[in-house]
């Protein structure tokens, strides 16, 4: 999505502090973004709280958006998905003992998944511990590496691996009690 002459009106309305610019920016990049809150929280309501908590940065940092950087989705998203990691970190304690250079990955069953609805498959991930729901969204979701997740959790890349080969360990459980 970049960045066009209508979000550049948003943007100038919501700097101004125009209430029906920020109402249509909110509503515009509402989906997407809810989306995006439900794979790192644990039901809707939070889910809305890192929504409301992102839109609030969003709304606060409108004048520091550079065009040039980021297409205006780009940058809402990446102020959600830290809003998403705070939130976590707020709630829950990241394992930092835990140290893993090779995990041997199991493997998870590419044809249940297929065969599972998207909002089943947000469900099992759902299930999975704030901190392994966290890497694993960052990790297969997002596309970050693990030095990159190390660096935004604080926690070193063993740990986050540990916690990658972890949610792909309960998911491989969770598939198999749904296929039984």
């Amino acid at each position: 999505m970049s960045t066009n002459a209508t979000d550049i009106e948003l943007i100038n309305g919501c700097i101004n502090n125009n209430r029906r610019a920020q109402e249509h920016l909110y509503k515009k990049f509402y989906g997407p973004m809810a989306s995006i809150c439900l794979r790192y929280t644990r039901n809707h309501e939070d889910a809305i709280e890192v929504l409301h908590n992102g839109f609030l940065k969003v709304f606060k940092n409108i004048h520091t958006y550079d065009v040039s950087r980021a297409s205006l989705y780009t940058w809402i998203r990446t102020i959600v998905i830290n809003s998403a990691i705070d939130f976590v970190r707020q709630r829950g304690k990241f394992h930092t003992n835990i140290e893993l250079e090779k995990v041997e990955e199991p493997a998870i069953d590419a044809d249940a998944i297929q065969r599972m609805s998207a909002h089943e498959v947000l469900q099992l991930v759902q299930q999975l511990s704030p901190a392994t729901q966290t890497v694993f969204n960052l990790y297969v979701v997002e596309g970050y590496n693990h030095r990159e997740i190390a660096n935004l959790l604080g926690i070193s890349e063993g740990t986050s691996k540990w916690h990658l080969s972890e949610a792909r360990k309960q998911l491989q459980k969770l598939l198999q009690t749904l296929q039984v």
